[in-house]
């Protein structure tokens, strides 16, 4: 079931970033910011959280945002699922639920940044089946041997 958390949630939201394999400490310092920010400032920071509970515990979450200074184009920040309930459709579940929710904003673009390593290969060929499209690779962003991989999703203008 697809949900709002609460702040209740934010050690299971930040225990699903540490455990998922490919995160390291700067990106979970960086979600229990953000996590702080959706929860305590009156525009929730310009984030909106959305997570995803089997049996009332919490296995899957997403995070995305209005992208600053631009009309209609939005961030997809994260996007994790616990290890034992991957390759149940989670993932796209909670994909689907967003693009429906920037949908009703009236998004006209998706941008998903992401690792060019190993461990995010899963992540990488996910965003091409759920239609998005590879736009850039920036090698050696993140670290020596760690490319910035850049997709986009458009949406239909109304």
């Amino acid at each position: 079931m697809i949900d709002r958390p609460t702040e209740a949630d934010i050690p299971a939201i930040v225990r699903l970033i540490e455990e998922a394999g490919v995160f390291n400490a700067a990106d979970v310092r960086c979600v229990r910011e953000l996590l702080d920010e959706y929860f305590h400032q009156p525009d929730r920071g310009g984030y909106e959280f959305i997570v995803y509970r089997h049996e009332g515990r919490l296995v899957g979450v997403a995070c995305y945002g209005a992208t600053p200074l631009t009309e209609g184009t939005y961030d997809l920040y994260w996007l994790s699922v616990a290890a034992e309930a991957r390759r149940g459709g989670i993932a796209r579940q909670l994909f689907a639920e967003m693009e429906a929710d920037l949908q009703r904003r009236g998004a006209r673009l998706l941008v998903i940044e992401t690792s060019g390593t190993d461990g995010y290969r899963p992540a990488r060929e996910f965003y091409l089946a759920n239609g998005c499209q590879r736009q850039a690779t920036i090698p050696d962003f993140y670290a020596p041997g760690d490319d910035l991989v850049i997709y986009t999703k458009r949406f239909q203008e109304r």
